[in-house]
C-alpha cells in the first residue's frame, strides 16, 4: 500500500481546507486510517481517524467540532476537512493506514499504523 497525500497550502485564520490521501491496492475498504500532524521539534500527534467502514471517528480534543475526516472506499481516498483554521494548526499533516489488523479496533496511537503518506504542509497565517 502507498499514500498520496494532497490539499495543504497557505491560507488565513478562519479558512477552511481540505486534504487528501488516496491509497493504492485492493484492500483499502477493511482498513483503518488516520491523520497525524507534526511541527519541527514537536511529536507527531494525533487529529482525527476513522474506522474501516467508516461507522467511527475519532478526533484529538483540539480539533472535534471544527475537522471531519470522511472515507470513501470507492476511491480508495479519505479526507480531512478542516474549519476555522488557527495558526496551531500550522503542520505538515500526514495521512496513514493500519494494514496489520483490518477491520480491528480503531486507535489514536501513531504506533498502531504501519504505512504513512508523505507531509503535506499546512500553514494559517494569524
Amino acid at each position: 500500500v502507498q499514500l498520496q497525500a494532497s490539499g495543504g497550502g497557505l491560507v488565513q485564520a478562519g479558512d477552511s481546507l481540505r486534504l487528501s490521501c488516496t491509497a493504492s491496492g485492493d484492500l483499502f475498504s477493511s482498513y483503518n486510517v488516520g491523520w497525524f500532524r507534526q511541527t519541527p521539534g514537536k511529536e507527531r500527534e494525533f487529529v482525527a481517524a476513522i474506522n474501516w467502514r467508516g461507522g467511527r471517528v475519532l478526533y484529538a480534543d483540539s480539533v472535534k467540532g471544527r475537522f471531519r475526516i470522511s472515507k470513501d472506499n470507492a476511491k480508495n481516498t479519505f479526507y480531512l476537512e478542516m474549519n476555522t483554521l488557527n495558526a496551531d494548526d500550522t503542520a505538515d499533516y500526514y495521512c496513514t493506514v493500519e494494514t496489520r489488523s483490518r477491520m480491528g479496533p480503531l486507535s489514536m496511537r501513531s504506533a498502531a499504523y504501519d504505512i504513512w503518506g508523505h507531509g503535506t504542509l499546512v500553514t494559517v497565517s494569524s
